[in-house]
């Protein structure tokens, strides 16, 4: 009878070493370093079971053996399903980090970023030509419909999806700007807010001088004076598709376009870009009693801002003359070769307007 209970004992201790044997040498392949020289992005596809994720880590050189990974799912205290999608995965990861990061879900976040004053056109090529998103775009987007911002996505999200998020914005910035706009602005509605915002925005990239802008163009409206922006003339010569190109002209000036505030009293019929967040704000909120009816180019990138015609007439034939004086500039300064004509003078970064009652 001892013996036999020897025998059991001795049977007892083996299956433990041997148990425990394994269990150490499992944890040590498990949490050993991977043969991964180098970070890598590897997409998990929707629907692949086990077999195939060890297939494609294997592949990719993530992992050495297709069995221990799949072990190491079958022996997790904790299963967790797997979320497809695309991973960065950093070099050496242990089997153990990568069964844990793999069930994590945190994909990749990509970025786009949409500049500030594109028009819709502009955006939605952009959103066509960006890689890792899927499906074509269906949407039917108007001008103006799209809030200018970074956006985060992930590996084969639809590109319907991103500009709805970004129509979104919009929506939810515009209500939110006209809940808390001045009060006795001439504006009836978020659209001509909106509207409005869009002309400031392709007016003036400098952000302190935006609530002066805005303050301009209300003080006109107010006044029932022609707007007189360049920038509409220009997107209705262009339709928001594409640069001009040259410099305005009399007949530009002279056109028939309801998007011509040289011709046309008032707001145009619609936006002429998609504005950033700060152009809608200083349409809804302009630079208090600020009586200012006109702005001219200030030869800085700037604009200089006067009350009333005779200041402005000033401050245009100022800005003529840093144009002649740059000009001659030009014409002194030797070519880059010999016989290589006068580069012609680049025009400012924003048009002089208004620039006539």
């Amino acid at each position: 009878m001892l013996s036999y209970f020897r025998w059991v004992l001795f049977f007892i201790a083996l299956f433990v070493t041997v148990m425990g044997g394994a269990l150490f040498l499992g944890n040590t392949l498990l949490t050993a370093p991977g043969p991964l020289d180098k970070t890598k992005n590897i997409v998990i596809a929707r629907g692949a079971g086990p077999a195939t994720m060890a297939k494609v880590l294997r592949d990719e050189g993530v992992i050495e053996h297709d069995r221990l990974f799949r072990l190491a799912l079958l022996i997790d205290p904790a299963p967790k399903p797997i979320k497809a999608g695309e991973y960065e995965i950093p070099p050496h990861i242990s089997m153990q980090a990568l069964v844990d990061l793999l069930q994590s879900g945190k994909v990749v976040q990509r970025r786009l970023t949409v500049p500030e004053g594109t028009t819709t056109a502009e955006v939605v090529e952009q959103v066509r030509k960006t890689e890792a998103l899927a499906g074509e775009i269906t949407l039917d987007l108007k001008e103006g419909d799209l809030l200018p911002e970074t956006y985060f996505y992930s590996r084969d999200d639809t590109r319907d999806g991103l500009l709805l998020r970004m129509k979104e914005a919009m929506d939810k910035t515009l209500d939110e700007a006209w809940r808390k706009r001045a009060a006795g602005l001439p504006l009836v509605t978020r659209r001509e807010a909106l509207v409005l915002a869009s002309i400031i925005e392709k007016e003036t990239a400098i952000p302190a001088e935006r609530p002066r802008v805005a303050a301009v163009y209300l003080n006109r409206l107010r006044r029932r004076m022609k707007l007189e922006s360049d920038p509409t003339v220009i997107y209705g010569l262009t339709g928001g598709k594409g640069l001009l190109n040259r410099d305005l002209t009399r007949a530009d000036l002279q056109s028939t376009s309801p998007y011509n505030t040289y011709m046309v009293a008032g707001l145009p019929p619609g936006p002429i870009c998609n504005p950033g967040r700060a152009s809608i704000v200083a349409a809804t909120n302009p630079a208090p009693r600020d009586r200012s009816l006109y702005f001219v180019a200030d030869g800085q990138g700037g604009h200089v801002f006067a009350a009333n015609l005779l200041e402005h007439n000033r401050n245009v034939e100022r800005w003529r003359q840093i144009q002649r004086e740059r000009q001659e500039q030009q014409l002194q300064t030797p070519s880059a070769a010999p016989g290589s004509p006068s580069l012609p003078l680049p025009a400012p970064q924003t048009a002089p307007a208004p620039a006539r009652q």
